[in-house]
């Protein structure tokens, strides 16, 4: 049985020779992950100017390359992965946005000031925690009361579910929990956890935020040829959606 500090660790080297595999160039429209609405259709994070916003998973910094652009007055990143804090600074570099890094777990992120942020965002990252818990607690005390955080992760049904010869069909239970270790994920072992949408929600709840959205929304254009065997497709999307975003705020 893995330890948590064992998965923490197997996850940062994990992150650190795939993140090139991840790191892409500028974007004037913040997507909250595969086949998802935009932040400009879903409007979820409100006004951005003016807010100090912490990024959980900042990866590499083009969500707050995003935020500077828009005017917030100061922004916080926390990832695991080196490679991907190097990234994110020389992507922000250039900005006049003060920006403060935090290479760390998001279980346990040292220096985080309390009740400091206006917003909290993670886009495709929250999932990875191996203690949703803890996490969800870190971020709770960081932000102001009243404050938001907005999150997105792969759709847990869309994470049991594969298309194999032209049907969709359960890999494995969308009822059972718990950690998974794989040997090769883009080629480095990797440790991933299986949670189901009412655990994102009940944890959120217990950790003291208010739930205010829930979207599950699919968007897929009419001309999408992607094959439909691929993990994230149209054809799939079409029936289930790839990507789970919850706002909340803290009451």
């Amino acid at each position: 049985m893995l330890e948590q500090k064992e998965m923490i660790q197997i996850n940062k080297s994990g992150w650190d020779k795939v993140a090139d595999q991840f790191f892409e160039g500028s974007f004037e429209n913040l997507s909250y992950g595969e086949y998802a609405p935009t932040e400009e259709e879903l409007n979820l994070l409100g006004p951005i100017k003016d807010r100090v916003i912490l990024e959980v998973g900042c990866g590499s910094g083009h969500t707050l390359e995003y935020l500077a652009k828009r005017g917030a007055r100061e922004l916080w990143g926390v990832d695991l992965s080196s490679s991907q804090i190097n990234t994110a600074k020389e992507v922000v570099s250039s900005l006049g946005t003060p920006v403060t890094f935090i290479e760390s777990p998001m279980e346990d992120i040292p220096g985080l000031p309390d009740r400091y942020f206006d917003i909290a965002v993670s886009i495709y990252a929250l999932g990875w925690t191996v203690d949703l818990k803890k996490t969800l607690s870190n971020i709770h005390r960081s932000l102001k009361l009243g404050g938001t955080l907005v999150f997105s992760w792969e759709h847990p049904v869309h994470s049991v579910v594969e298309y194999v010869d032209e049907q969709l069909r359960f890999s494995r239970s969308y009822v059972n929990e718990g950690f998974e270790k794989h040997d090769s994920w883009r080629g480095t072992p990797i440790v991933m956890h299986k949670r189901k949408v009412s655990t994102f929600i009940n944890e959120l709840i217990n950790a003291g935020f208010v739930i205010d959205k829930v979207i599950e929304n699919s968007k897929v254009d009419d001309n999408d040829t992607s094959n439909p065997s691929k993990w994230y497709s149209g054809a799939k999307a079409k029936i289930i959606p790839a990507t789970l975003i919850i706002k909340c705020h803290k009451a």
